[in-house]
């Protein structure tokens, strides 16, 4: 485990006798294309060290892989959720990592208070929840959320390139890198894009189709 990583948080709130604790984390709020996702991990109370669990940017893929089923196998819950690409256009990519985060809280089925990385929305102001900055390289179950987020995400967007190989999604994962700038440069952007972000929003809409964009 990274020696930033400590239970500092979550044992202040275990010393009080809660034990249902969640870290909570979103993927994807950058990307051109695609949901975004969020996840929600309670620890058990007196967890031991995590070894390799550490902020998902730290990580390779291959490496999230095997540490999802190690962090499910030690998490007391584990709760995921997403907001659509169309639900994004509609709200904002901020309310709807929001709702994202709520939903994986939800999934849950129970909790007593939420570890969320970044400034505490103000959606949980009043509520059993504190936000962390940099939470997912200092707070263990907030760094198994962000592990477990962007697995799933990367995984959808890897499903997707299939769909569309010329934007390389299985590379970037929706994020807008030259190869995938290039490709909506000279493709249009596809029903998975994010038509409220630049540049997307300055090429032409394509036709979507009900039952067919995925969302």
């Amino acid at each position: 485990m990274v020696e930033s990583l400590s239970f500092e948080h979550e044992e202040r709130h275990w010393s009080q006798g809660l034990s249902l604790v969640a870290g909570v984390d979103e993927a994807g709020r950058g990307c051109l294309a695609g949901p975004v996702v969020a996840a929600a991990c309670v620890l058990p109370v007196g967890c031991p060290a995590l070894d390799g669990v550490r902020d998902s940017k730290l990580t390779r893929r291959d490496e999230r892989a095997e540490l999802v089923e190690f962090i499910v196998r030690n998490s007391v819950a584990v709760g995921l959720g997403a907001a659509s690409r169309r639900e994004i256009d509609r709200m904002n990519i901020r309310a709807a990592s929001v709702l994202a985060m709520r939903r994986a809280l939800e999934r849950l089925g129970r909790w007593e208070f939420a570890l969320i990385d970044g400034p505490l929305p103000p959606e949980f102001s009043g509520q059993s929840a504190q936000g962390i900055i940099d939470g997912d390289a200092c707070c263990p179950s907030i760094a198994c959320a962000s592990i477990l987020a962007k697995t799933l995400r990367d995984d959808l967007m890897c499903r997707l390139a299939r769909r569309h190989p010329e934007f390389g999604w299985d590379q970037n994962v929706g994020y807008g890198t030259p190869v995938h700038l290039q490709a909506l440069s000279e493709h249009g952007p596809t029903p998975h894009h994010r038509y409220s972000f630049r540049p997307v929003s300055q090429l032409s809409m394509p036709l979507l189709i009900p039952g067919v964009d995925g969302e």
